[in-house]
């Protein structure tokens, strides 16, 4: 048990890798995605100018730990190639060797660091991120059932509730002016209203919310054919001094309801594999959604091994690289986990398709580059 204790050179590597990667975290979370979280909110939520700050830190709280699953085993490489490029750059690497360690001695505490952060990885992808994403789908609904107005955006067409395209010119508040409502039916306009101005009237304890609109000028067709409908001869128009429309956020709250795969809890996806019963419906499910489940949970297993995949790879191509500048490391650490990424991106586009094994297409990525990294971690044992 003595040859596994850790000595001062296994807490410089240890500190030197485990800084590199802490700092990578921060910073790849800071670039990838603070810098679009206000254009995500903007995106469910429609205006972020007047949404409360704990609103706006609660989201944030949501994407951080989801984003995790992707900055850690980055930010893991990254760090594997800056150390042991610069290590290797001033020959301390030359130095560990000629006191008779080898080379998987002198890595152990870089694979102890790689096996904890899978773990952390594992904890992420299979309970924290689904959690994180449901969280923010009823952190959307909530506040669009506290605050509708904050869905129509000036000089933007809101089109969230099923049959309606809304244009709105100006909002203050509740109130709105020079609305435009286009209300289809089976793809086509059925129905056409324009507003100098409207409000937004809520009542306590009811799900749906109505705009009332003042100085409304309303085209509808004559007959019930739209499809073939001549604009100029087949429209009749009305004014109304006032009118009000209902909108059904009851209908938007079971769109909300309705969850993809990555938003379903591991147990459940299995669950749904083992017994072929869809978990929101209750019914039998398609062979599609069966596969899209079972390929949901092998890229969450697959990918809490990132970590000690990106290690096997990262050391050998850190020492051979030799060199101290920051950027060859970080243009390494991209190049393989893009390389990575590009894997797990295309079996989760097929992963309906269960005639193309997806679930076992997510599990590829990870033993190339294992197969990889050991051939080149071996030959570099061997030197």
């Amino acid at each position: 048990m003595k040859y596994f204790k850790f000595n001062i050179f296994d807490r410089y590597i240890w500190r030197q890798v485990f800084s590199s990667m802490l700092i990578g975290v921060i910073v790849l979370t800071g670039v990838m995605v603070l810098g679009n979280v206000f254009k995500e909110m903007e995106r469910l939520l429609g205006d972020t100018s007047s949404l409360p700050l704990s609103a706006v830190l609660k989201f944030i709280s949501f994407v951080i730990p989801y984003s995790l699953i992707f900055t850690i085993p980055w930010a893991m490489l990254t760090g594997i190639l800056l150390v042991f490029g610069r290590m290797s750059a001033d020959n301390e690497m030359t130095a560990l060797r000629m006191t008779g360690r080898s080379m998987p001695r002198i890595c152990a505490p870089v694979f102890v660091l790689a096996i904890l952060m899978s773990v952390v990885c594992y904890f992420v992808n299979v309970d924290l991120a689904p959690f994180c994403k449901n969280s923010i789908k009823r952190l959307f609904f909530d506040l669009t059932l506290n605050r509708p107005e904050m869905l129509f955006q000036p000089g933007k067409v809101v089109g969230k509730f099923p049959g309606y395209n809304i244009y709105t010119g100006a909002r203050d508040d509740k109130k709105l002016r020079n609305v435009e409502i286009f209300e289809t039916d089976g793809g086509f306009n059925h129905r056409y209203t324009r507003a100098m101005r409207a409000e937004v009237e809520i009542t306590p304890g009811v799900t749906d919310f109505v705009l009332r609109l003042h100085n409304a000028h309303i085209e509808t067709p004559k007959g019930s054919e739209v499809k073939n409908m001549d604009v100029l001869n087949d429209l009749q128009s009305i004014n109304l001094a006032e009118s009000a429309i209902t909108f059904p956020l009851s209908k938007l709250k079971e769109k909300t309801e309705r969850i993809s795969p990555s938003m379903k809890d591991t147990d459940i996806l299995w669950r749904e594999v083992r017994s072929g019963i869809d978990s929101s419906t209750k019914l039998p499910a398609d062979k599609k959604l069966i596969s899209a489940s079972l390929t949901e949970a092998n890229m969450r297993y697959s990918f809490s091994l990132a970590c000690i995949t990106f290690a096997f790879v990262g050391i050998p191509l850190g020492i051979t690289a030799q060199r101290r500048e920051t950027s060859i490391g970080f243009a390494l650490s991209l190049i393989v986990a893009a390389s990575y990424i590009i894997f797990i991106t295309y079996a989760d586009s097929i992963k309906e398709k269960p005639g193309l094994f997806p679930h076992l297409l997510m599990w590829v990525p990870n033993v190339i580059f294992l197969t990889v990294g050991g051939v080149l971690f071996y030959r570099l044992s061997k030197k």
